[in-house]
């Protein structure tokens, strides 16, 4: 089922809601866009700073081949034109931590152009409806640096070492009409871009980052004057910052007030936005070519590697999954993550079966690692040690309820389930003698039972293979358990 359209009630009726993405994403790089400089996060203030980095006098830059290349092959990714041809330009404005005065950006002659991010609608129903998000450009830019107000009680000091780091900028079209459209765009984005490798999309340490433009109208109206409220750091806080501005706008404009077109920041204590400045338009800020930089000309042969370079992406990957007999919603899934994704693909070249494979990753194994606190990239059990549990669960050797037991030792020891099996002897058993034996003892404790099942209370059969199973510590085999039971309960 398609997603019920998102409407903001307001005393006056029902106002549609429009939003448009700026995302900032860090291109994954060892240098910076035009400096030899290192890209590491976490480096102490201002020790990845070069001269060029610095504005000092001089000193011209230089672009990095890899931050071009990582860019066009994400822009690959969603189907965009890329453009052989395209310019540097001076965004002039004065701030503390741009050394330069100006920034370097692509405004007019961008490096990617016109490509589309395709989302559903209904998460759990990845098959379901779907929706086409269209991306405008994506352009690269050099960050600025980061003013740090916290250091001491009377001055703010500047950290240089995000100057001339290298993002892309990743603008989409106004096409998403609720928080959750905005949410499941984002979420597609990062996963694109971290299966690309362009991108780590680390929200929290920064390296994606979104703009959020909203505005509101009455259905059917021309756009509404839009806000675009900075830096939003969580898909999270895209959501809520979305969702308060469109009630704040309807609010503004049912009491006779005027939306103005503004920069805002979110606050992610209370969850709302407060004004930050006037929303500047291209003119204020003066932009020219860059004259110390000749434009982007693309060849042929470097184009042709971009391309081949590309991984399986993830609807192909979920297409792919599904074709093993995987189920939609598994799929999506597995497919979320591309650390998750390569940990599933490992499994099956192991020679796990899909579809018991991803009922017990999705299941089990996820759950485990939830319970854990811990990533798929550090579980204590890797793709090989599960290929060898569902395959003693496949041959007869575990039964569902004992491989539960083994994997719970593996994730505690990291040993190898043959390895556990063997030493705890925790073999399945289908010794049609010793089960029948176990099953006489059963009946003969419970008469009472017995004589409400001869007498039609036929749910009780699953009392008496629970008590069959427990007698036998768990290792009968339940498919001979089940065939043995009905014949004696049958008298």
């Amino acid at each position: 089922m398609a997603e019920q359209a998102y409407m903001v009630e307001g005393a006056t009726g029902a106002w549609e809601v429009v939003i448009g993405l700026e995302v900032h994403a860090q291109v994954t790089s060892q240098a910076k866009l035009f400096s030899g400089a290192a890209t590491a996060f976490g480096a102490e203030p201002n020790t990845q700073v070069s001269l060029v980095d610095a504005a000092m006098p001089g000193m011209l830059p230089v672009p990095n081949a890899e931050c071009i290349r990582q860019a066009v092959r994400t822009g690959m990714a969603i189907g965009a034109t890329i453009n052989k041809w395209s310019r540097f330009d001076r965004k002039n404005y004065f701030y503390a931590d741009l050394p330069q005065g100006y920034q370097i950006s692509q405004l007019y002659h961008p490096l990617v152009g016109e490509g589309a991010i395709d989302i559903a609608l209904d998460e759990k129903d990845p098959d379901g409806s779907q929706k086409s998000i269209g991306v405008e450009r994506i352009h690269v830019e050099q960050d600025a640096g980061k003013l740090m107000h916290d250091q001491h009680p009377t001055r703010s000091y500047v950290d240089l070492n995000r100057s001339g780091v290298a993002l892309m900028e990743i603008v989409s079209r106004p096409d998403m009409r609720s928080p959750a459209e905005a949410g499941a765009y984002l979420r597609k984005l990062r996963s694109i871009l971290r299966y690309v490798g362009s991108c780590d999309g680390n929200m929290e340490e920064g390296s994606m980052r979104a703009d959020v433009n909203v505005s509101v109208r009455k259905p059917g109206d021309e756009l509404g004057t839009r806000t675009e409220t900075k830096n939003v750091n969580s898909v999270r806080f895209v959501m809520a910052a979305i969702e308060y501005e469109a009630r704040r706008q309807v609010e503004v404009l049912e009491s006779g007030g005027r939306i103005v077109q503004e920069t805002r920041l979110f606050n992610v204590e209370s969850g709302t936005t407060r004004s930050m400045r006037s929303k500047e338009d291209a003119h204020d800020y003066r932009y020219f070519p860059d004259p110390d930089l000749l434009p982007l000309e693309l060849e042929d042969a470097f184009l042709d590697d971009c391309l081949a370079s590309l991984p399986e992406l993830p609807d192909a990957k979920r297409r792919r999954y599904q074709a093993l007999g995987i189920s939609a919603y598994q799929a999506d899934v597995l497919t979320a993550e591309v650390e998750s994704a390569r940990w599933f693909d490992t499994l099956l070249d192991a020679g796990a079966e899909p579809v018991r494979a991803a009922n017990w990753v999705t299941s089990e194994l996820f759950g485990a690692l939830n319970r854990l606190g811990r990533s798929i990239v550090d579980s204590p059990v890797g793709p090989a040690q599960a290929a060898e549990l569902l395959a003693l669960v496949a041959d007869g050797t575990l039964s569902g309820s004992l491989a539960k037991q083994v994997f719970e030792v593996m994730l505690e020891t990291g040993d190898a389930p043959s390895k556990i099996v063997e030493e705890r002897g925790l073999k399945q058993t289908s010794d049609t003698g010793a089960i029948e034996a176990v099953i006489v003892e059963v009946i003969a404790k419970n008469p009472n039972q017995l004589g409400q099942y001869r007498g039609g209370k036929e749910t009780l059969f699953g009392f008496f293979v629970g008590q069959t199973m427990k007698a036998m510590g768990g290792k009968a085999n339940p498919a001979v358990v089940n065939e043995l039971l009905k014949k004696a309960l049958a008298g």
